[in-house]
């Protein structure tokens, strides 16, 4: 297949080298003013008088031309400034030219529009502390060595649009004045831009950063665009500061991505993008009402502060919201699907192949004043609560699910144990796996929760107990109660009559929340006096009445007695059918505070006092712990 010849440029051209067969362009390079060549091809004496005929701030066209570094530094030499010994230049056009060495224009300024649009440095391009007091165009170049624009001034527009960076690229301390465009630009290797400054819009939509990227310190004061950019390495936004909008929709993040410190004055949605590593705002600072949506591994919002309204919406995502700070309602959700773009396209999540699910999981929320927070659709298994102020007025909304305390029985110890199924805080799961003889199923792999013990806990409890509670959510409230009960029972700050209280009302129905166990105590307690009553407590027969009296020999008032004998346990066989259908009736009547009108000896007597009194009792904390279930 044969190669297509290159087309000629727009502008008279000096042909030189060009071979009708292989190259009939030849030397793009625009001529110099009347004559027939390009600067780099003047025989000798004509480019020296060219030269000598420059002037600080002249106006020069090199379009084409290919630079050697000593044609260069000949050229900037003409132009020199005497009283700074910088270079001036007027309005300069090197629109396509080639430089084959290092390109050295630092200091210099451009008093003009500079034009540099599809120009390739094959060396490194040196633009340090230089100003254009005009536009700056560099679109389509290409910088095969380093790119150097610290501290460089750019009065008008900068157009970057397309350029390629083949390696590192420096904008540090650089000022943009009017708009800068690197829309697409591509930087092969690290980009900095710490501490730049963007007077007018900052537009890198579509960029593509193959290594890391640096904002840290910048400031885009006329809103910053990075729609659909792609960073491939990590990238730093450290204390910078975006005045207006932050657009970072349809952005790809493979690496990390920090934000700490940064301040967005007037944000008013941030995202969606998509995010493999973390996103980091701690000790960022949001002005305005905002929308975050990310899908990201991890969300890192440590003592973020929050001046007005904000709704952050996840996919995949764990987030650390410890002491971060927020005067206004505030909402953390999961969204169950893919993000929707403007344009009617869900965002890319293929940064995601072995996600188990887009579910979201809260690591922390310890410091945080919860009186505004919502939490919906969110995984709490694994969140730390302790030393969240105002938790009982935290808002839980759709299916937030915390995680269990292991069900099963541990029989091979003494005393044997058993778990039943409920809602626990990851405290209690770390608080439990450190204590002596705990056995298997608590969760250890909680980070930073080794801090709090039941004394901690409890209030935690209660406060999660009370926003179920105002949530209308009864049965979740009761896992709660449970489990602040616990924390108490355990906690070193009781008096021990208080915890023998506890102990026992644990013991008999689980603190009003265990029906099974309070019907198994009343089933014992029942049993026990059934077998009591048949052996100790019915009578063999009904008493029979007798009377005594005496009745006076010569006639008159005579008086009698009438007593019933003490009634006798059997002295034959006492368990038979009769005698356990009497001790059931008695026993059934015993649990609904009645009297059976059964003959009772006098242990008898007793036994069915002791039965009025606790089963009864156990009876109705079988009740209450049925209603505390069921009821909403």
């Amino acid at each position: 297949m044969s190669t297509p010849h290159p087309v000629a440029p727009s502008w008279p051209h000096c042909a030189h080298g060009a071979d009708p067969a292989t190259d009939p362009v030849g030397c793009r390079g625009v001529h110099v003013l009347g004559l027939a060549s390009c600067l780099a091809h003047l025989a000798d004496a004509y480019r020296d008088a060219y030269l000598a005929g420059l002037t600080p701030g002249a106006r020069i066209d090199h379009r084409g031309t290919t630079f050697t570094p000593a044609l260069l530094l000949a050229l900037l030499d003409a132009l020199r400034d005497p009283s700074t010994g910088n270079a001036h230049l007027g309005d300069a056009d090197f629109e396509s030219a080639t430089f084959e060495g290092d390109a050295r224009f630092e200091s210099a300024t451009f008093e003009g529009g500079a034009e540099f649009q599809w120009a390739t440095f094959k060396g490194d391009a040196w633009f340090d502390s230089a100003t254009f007091k005009d536009h700056a165009r560099f679109g389509a170049a290409t910088f095969e060595g380093y790119a150097w624009f610290n501290s460089a001034t750019i009065k008008g527009d900068a157009g970057f649009g397309s350029a390629t960076f083949e390696h590192a690229a420096g904008f540090d301390s650089a000022t943009f004045k009017g708009d800068a465009g690197f829309w697409p630009a591509t930087f092969e290797g690290r980009a900095g831009f710490g501490a730049a400054t963007f007077k007018g819009g900052a537009t890198f939509g579509s960029a593509t950063f193959a290594d890391g990227a640096t904002f840290e310190r910048a400031t885009f004061e006329g809103g910053a665009g990075f729609e659909s950019a792609t960073f491939k390495g990590d990238v730093w936004f450290r204390s910078a500061t975006f005045e207006k909008y932050a657009e970072f929709e349809s952005a790809t993040f493979k690496g990390d991505a920090w934000f700490e410190s940064a301040t967005f004055v007037d944000a008013v949605q941030f995202g969606p993008l998509a995010c493999a590593g973390r996103v980091g705002l701690s000790g960022a600072v949001f002005g305005g009402p905002v929308t975050l949506a990310f899908a990201v591994r991890r969300l890192e919002c440590r003592r973020t502060r929050w001046s007005s309204t904000a709704e952050i919406r996840l996919r995949y995502a764990t987030v650390d919201f410890a002491h971060t700070v927020f005067e206004y309602p505030l909402t953390i959700a999961a969204e169950p699907d893919p993000f929707v773009l403007t344009d009617g396209r869900h965002l890319a999540e293929d940064l995601f192949p072995n996600a188990p699910g887009p579910g979201v999981r809260v690591a922390s929320l310890r410091g945080v004043d919860a009186a505004h927070l919502v939490l919906s659709d969110l995984d709490l298994s694994g969140c730390l609560f302790a030393g969240t102020v105002h938790l009982d007025q935290l808002r839980l909304e759709g299916a937030c699910t915390f995680d269990m305390a292991p069900s099963a029985a541990h029989w091979r110890r003494w005393p044997p144990v058993r778990f039943t199924e409920r809602r626990v805080l990851a405290e209690e799961h770390h608080w439990r796996v450190g204590q002596p003889r705990a056995v298997r199923g608590w969760n250890v792999a909680v980070l930073g929760a080794g801090r709090a013990g039941p004394l901690q806990l409890a209030p935690v409890y209660r406060a999660l107990r009370k926003a179920f509670e105002d949530g209308k959510h009864e049965p979740g409230a009761a896992d709660f109660y449970y489990g602040e009960m616990e924390m108490r029972r355990h906690a070193d700050d009781i008096p021990r009559s208080e915890r023998g209280l506890l102990t026992a009302y644990w013991a008999l129905s689980g603190y009003g929340l265990r029906a099974s166990r309070a019907l198994i105590w009343l089933g014992t307690a029942m049993f026990l006096t059934i077998v009591l009553l048949m052996a100790f407590g019915l009578a063999q027969d009904t008493p029979k009445q007798t009377a005594t009296g005496t009745i006076p020999a010569g006639g008159g008032k005579a008086t009698f007695e009438i007593d019933t004998g003490n009634p006798q346990n059997p002295t034959d066989n006492r368990f038979t059918g009769e005698r356990y259908e009497k001790a059931l009736n008695v026993t059934l009547n015993s649990v609904v505070f009645r009297s059976s009108q059964q003959d009772l000896t006098t242990a008898g007597t007793y036994i069915e006092m002791t039965s009025r009194l606790t089963e009864p009792v156990l009876l109705g904390l079988a009740v209450l712990a049925i209603r505390n279930r069921v009821k909403r």
